[in-house]
């Protein structure tokens, strides 16, 4: 594992300058970032004194780093036992004396005094939850990653500022009658500390299935890719024992070839024959506006991946995000990104060989554009396999696929289609068959109104599809896919392919 030293000598002076200018959020998003560095540093470290200095290292850091966050509590405590106590000024006995006397002649546009308010306690809103059990005014303000610059109204914030969503101790909006999602089920649910909460709940709701539902049956065709994946996904699953040492699973497979020949149906394949949690990526998923949280996002996910493992990274049109290093075009976010990406997929290989054989991790990727990837990247990917457009007899079988919930004429050769859309994709033939399906309805309906639609019988609606229907939707479908595009994939598989 190759580790930056010189990065970790950086990161932990910039936390203790940000902490002594007092600059307590950002010093611990250093000081983080320093543990997790000096953590991975110890699992290559094999000498046994090297490996104290650094545990004592680790240890030094991580007292400073709690020592940041007990200064964070205590100022957020205060900050908001003060603005509690400013949301209701003491009035009350200025205006009594004020009252008593004539009232002075005032200009009609100057605001008058704000109306006195009685400091007397709330009145218990939650049912029968006593008083005592309200939570620490200081505890909310831990789980907000970002400023939210909103002043909260009345004084209410003790109790329910900045708590979040979800149902959190404090949230009015909460019902106390509902049990909480840690006792729905046994299922464990990954809990981050500090800023990370809300992220984490980002990537869960956005790119976390747990059953995609897609298996080898419904794709057609691809049986040497389906082989592939097998062997490099669902076997070690089943024989841990014997994927050890050299034998270890892949932990990266890239899946090339052009657009619509079902790359991310076979992702979502692997998923649900092995049953492993489905992470589909996109770029829109890492990226973010505030400086430093696409990194975070990417070390959130693979950490969630080992906590939810065994588990799927599915990255779709993976150029989006790790195209080639050092392009003048290239933004320092952007590479930063693509760092951070390369470093989390070398720790789940360190995580694989040393801990559970199964709590595999599983990457993978596909692109339509590999000659853009980087080398870096494309070294990780360690098994890369190409997709192809479909045969006579994988047409045929997506034909089946397609139609089998539509009647077909008896003059239908499906084997005959098949081979009339030679150079088509599993997403054009698709679309093809969508079309045939949509041909009998349309001429029935030709020349009517809406009224008159809505009065035929649904029987007359659902007509069998004829083989004219096929020819004449071969027409308006053309291929997508052109021969100088499948000479490009055949050049790059033959020059950096590993099947």
């Amino acid at each position: 594992m190759n580790v930056n030293y010189g990065e970790v000598y950086d990161n932990l002076k910039q936390a203790r300058e940000h902490c002594l200018f007092g600059k307590y959020d950002t010093s611990a998003v250093y000081y983080q970032g320093v543990v997790q560095q000096l953590q991975k540093i110890l699992m290559s470290v094999k000498e046994p004194q090297r490996k104290a200095r650094y545990q004592k290292l680790r240890m030094e850091v991580n007292s400073e780093y709690e020592q940041v966050k007990d200064i964070q509590s205590i100022l957020m405590s205060l900050t908001s036992e003060s603005r509690f106590s400013n949301a209701q000024p003491d009035y009350g006995y200025r205006y009594d004396d004020l009252s008593r006397q004539e009232e002075p002649t005032r200009d009609p546009d100057v605001w008058p005094p704000p109306t006195p308010v009685e400091n007397r306690p709330s009145p218990n809103i939650r049912g029968n939850i006593p008083n005592k059990a309200a939570p620490k005014k200081s505890e909310p303000s831990k789980y907000r990653s970002k400023p939210s610059g909103s002043t909260p109204q009345g004084g209410n914030y003790g109790q329910q500022g900045q708590q979040g969503r979800g149902g959190r101790p404090g949230d009015r909006r909460a019902d106390p009658s509902k049990p909480k999602k840690k006792e729905e089920g046994d299922e464990k649910k990954f809990e981050p500390s500090g800023h990370d909460k809300d992220l984490v709940e980002n990537l869960e709701r956005d790119i976390v299935q747990k059953n995609p539902n897609v298996h080898w049956n419904d794709i057609a065709d691809l049986h040497e890719a389906k082989k592939l994946l097998q062997e490099a996904v669902v076997l070690p699953l089943i024989l841990p024992e014997f994927f050890k040492g050299i034998r270890r699973p892949w932990k990266g497979v890239l899946m090339v070839g052009p657009p619509g020949t079902g790359k991310t149906l076979l992702a979502k394949g692997v998923a649900t024959e092995c049953g492993t949690t489905f992470f589909n990526i996109s770029s829109a998923a890492l990226t973010s506006k505030w400086h430093g949280e696409s990194e975070k996002l990417v070390r959130l996910l693979f950490e969630m991946a080992r906590f939810y493992a065994p588990s799927t990274i599915f990255i779709d049109e993976i150029d989006s995000i790790c195209s080639k290093r050092g392009t003048g075009s290239e933004h320092e976010a952007s590479r930063r990104v693509k760092s951070e990406l390369l470093i989390q997929m070398d720790g789940v290989a360190g995580a694989c060989e040393n801990e559970d054989p199964t709590k595999i991790i599983m990457v993978l990727a596909a692109t339509n554009f590999p000659w853009d990837l980087d080398e870096a990247l494309r070294r990780r990917l360690e098994k890369r396999i190409y997709i192809p457009l479909p045969t006579t007899d994988g047409r045929e079988e997506l034909l089946k696929i397609n139609l089998k919930e539509v009647p077909l004429a008896a003059d239908v050769n499906l084997k005959q289609v098949a081979e009339l859309l030679e150079g088509y994709s599993g997403a054009d033939i698709t679309n093809v068959c969508r079309d045939a399906a949509m041909m009998s309805f349309r001429r029935r309906i030709k020349g009517l109104s809406p009224e008159q639609i809505k009065e035929i019988p649904k029987e007359e609606l659902n007509l069998p599809t004829s083989m004219e229907d096929f020819m004449e939707a071969k027409k308006k479908v053309n291929k997508s896919v052109s021969k100088d595009d499948l000479k490009k994939y055949e050049e790059w598989m033959k020059e950096f392919g590993s099947v």
